[in-house]
């Protein structure tokens, strides 16, 4: 039985829920009903740690072939799911950038040639099972490149504007062209496109790109059409709960990052973070996978490195990030770990630095694969804040039955954190420095600057 997230003041949480105190937070979803799980996600992400793959970026050559040899790596380091950005060829017409990005898609059927070519993306699927990884496409139902063959073919399948003029979805998106979905022949079109990488691939699922402007009734569809060809995972790049009722396993925790952001920042409390959570269980159901993060693709490109956004709190969020409620994400080189912004529309190789961050994030993996009190959705334990010395401060919680127990101090300086109850009952050691806890007795420490531990029942 998994036990549901408890806090100490639920009176004051409930008050706090009903504020939009985390940036990102769209105000329709305060007082969104909750939405069933669709509770169909595969076995094997249930312990789940997910990777973006930047393939323009992440060596030198930018082709599959150069990832497919860092496979070992990342299987070695702990991850289960790829996900790889849109690897199909890119628009010309409007390029942004001498290369243009990768979510203008000129053929939605073929392989970029810049990547690599059929078979070498099958090879790379084939390879990464082979590895025990799980391998799933960045894909642009919205939108396509100006130059796609589809605007001369099917121009009724765009959106036009008084004019008739086919226009981008917004402005700032001059190199794509916006999709209209009342047409059903489009409708067709894209679950035939869905299912094609599925069939001749043998491609795991999908992260879906702006995935709340394309009608839910289209992904309810394309999700039962995919998973009738094999249990696949579907990743939607939005935060709406409707979303979880049929089509998709997991989406985004954009309300949780933002709250991190500015907690780094000290633009947050520790009361909003508890607001989140509380809204949290308002909205969705446990078997609803949400990505946790801090970074990804955008926010390293267009909002800033971890270590911009987070400064000294980033190794903390980090571990934050595996320990609560939700699926982790890893971005291409936060191992290394990447500390620019990586270009978006042109040619920016990562330099690995000999994976300094790499140990750091295996330990983070095998944490998250060993405790089953952290492992995503149902598959997990409940969630609940312990009182401390300084609640301000200092967050402590548990995770299930007590069989994990964690301590932050998001704060810029060293706080002698104590808990207001005992320590859980039983035996713990810390997980990074081997420290042994017994339990069942008073908690005090000194936790240094965004300091943390994570105690293990043993």
């Amino acid at each position: 039985m998994v036990i549901r997230k408890s806090f100490l003041i639920p009176a004051l949480l409930l008050a706090l829920g009903t504020l939009n105190a985390c940036t990102g937070a769209q105000p329709s979803e305060t007082t969104e009903a909750p939405a069933k799980g669709n509770g169909t996600a595969p076995d094997w992400t249930k312990d789940a740690v997910s990777y973006e793959v930047n393939v323009r970026q992440y060596s030198p050559e930018g082709t599959l072939a150069a990832v497919e040899k860092e496979l070992p790596r990342l299987a070695a380091m702990g991850v289960d799911i790829l996900w790889l950005m849109p690897i199909h060829p890119i628009g010309i017409e409007n390029r942004k950038g001498t290369m243009g990005s990768y979510y203008a898609v000129r053929d939605f059927k073929a392989v970029n040639a810049e990547f690599g070519t059929d078979e070498d993306f099958k090879r790379f699927v084939q390879k990464a099972h082979e590895q025990g990884l799980y391998v799933i496409l960045d894909w642009v139902a919205n939108h396509s490149a100006w130059d796609n063959d589809l605007v001369n073919t099917h121009p009724d399948w765009y959106t036009r504007d008084s004019t008739g003029a086919i226009i981008p979805p917004v402005p700032d998106w001059s190199d794509v062209a916006d999709f209209n979905y009342d047409k059903g022949a489009l409708r067709n079109y894209m679950v035939d496109c869905l299912k094609y990488w599925v069939e001749e691939f043998d491609i795991d699922g999908y992260r879906c790109d702006v995935a709340g402007s394309v009608p839910i009734a289209f992904w309810d569809s394309a999700r039962a059409e995919l998973d009738a060809l094999k249990p696949v995972f579907m990743l939607a790049e939005a935060e709406e709960a409707a979303m979880h009722t049929k089509a998709f396993d997991m989406t985004y925790a954009w309300t949780l990052h933002h709250t991190m952001n500015h907690l780094a920042q000290g633009k947050a409390t520790l009361d909003e973070l508890d607001a989140h959570w509380h809204r949290e269980d308002s909205i969705y159901e446990p078997s609803a996978y949400r990505m946790v993060f801090t970074s990804n693709h955008d926010e390293n490109s267009w909002n800033g490195t971890e270590f911009e956004r987070l400064g000294e709190a980033a190794k903390a969020m980090a571990v934050f990030s595996f320990t609560v409620p939700g699926m982790p994400l890893i971005y291409s080189g936060q191992e290394a770990p990447v500390q620019k912004r990586l270009d978006f529309f042109e040619k920016d190789p990562i330099a690995w630095n000999n994976y300094a961050f790499g140990d750091f994030y295996t330990k983070l993996c095998s944490l998250k694969s060993s405790q089953n009190a952290l492992w995503n959705g149902i598959h997990g334990g409940g969630m609940r804040r312990l009182a401390t010395s300084d609640d301000t401060r200092i967050y402590a919680f548990t995770r299930g039955d007590n069989q994990v127990l964690c301590l932050f101090n998001f704060s810029p300086e060293a706080i002698r954190a104590s808990l207001k109850e005992n320590a859980p009952a039983g035996s713990y050691q810390e997980y990074f420095s081997g420290e042994s806890l017994s339990g069942a007795a008073p908690l005090s420490m000194e936790l240094p600057a965004w300091g943390y531990r994570v105690y293990v029942r043993q």
